[in-house]
């Protein structure tokens, strides 16, 4: 094949792959709320008789179709500082959030299904991991991320119960310190 043909081609897959991707939707827009600095608190419930930790979080864009939010924290009773990654998206063909969930204090690693509420103030997210409960099993969890304010959120974290019930087992509260 020619330069030229080569060119051609070069640009004609160019030209479907942007066709295929119709760019950032209003999903991809809404998770650009997460971007900037935040601070948190985590309240982790009376099972751990009402310990909490506190923490930080960067939130940045990876493009208009991606997000990455990193935390560090201590958590009560940790001698080292433990450090989280996020990454969330939208798949445009499943109509899905989609997302990945890593921390330095764990080897399981979280794989997200979600959607957003009719309001758009609330994404729920849904993986499967080890059990808390039941020793070498797997469990169902739910985080909830809701929008409060432009710079007020919480993370709901809940396992589900074997009624199907869900038990939240977390809470953090985030606070924005500087926008993306």
């Amino acid at each position: 094949m020619s330069e030229t043909g080569s060119a051609q081609r070069a640009i004609h897959d160019t030209q479907q792959a942007a066709s295929a991707n119709p760019g950032p939707q209003a999903e991809h827009r809404w998770l650009q709320k997460l971007v900037g600095d935040w601070t948190c608190e985590i309240d982790l419930g009376p099972e751990h008789k009402g310990a909490k930790a506190t923490g930080t979080e960067r939130g940045r864009s990876i493009g208009d179709l991606w997000l990455q939010l990193e935390g560090t924290g201590q958590m009560p009773g940790a001698s080292d500082a433990t450090t989280s990654i996020m990454t969330l998206g939208f798949d445009t063909a499943q109509r899905r959030f989609t997302g990945t969930f890593i921390a330095s204090m764990m080897t399981h690693q979280w794989l997200y299904d979600g959607e957003l509420d009719a309001a758009h103030d609330r994404l729920t997210l849904t993986s499967e991991g080890p059990s808390m409960s039941e020793e070498g099993k797997m469990a169902l969890y739910r985080d909830v991320i809701e929008f409060h304010s432009d710079d007020h959120r919480t993370l709901t974290a809940s396992m589900q119960q074997p009624d199907g019930t869900w038990q939240p087992f977390m809470t953090v509260s985030y606070r924005r310190t500087r926008r993306g």
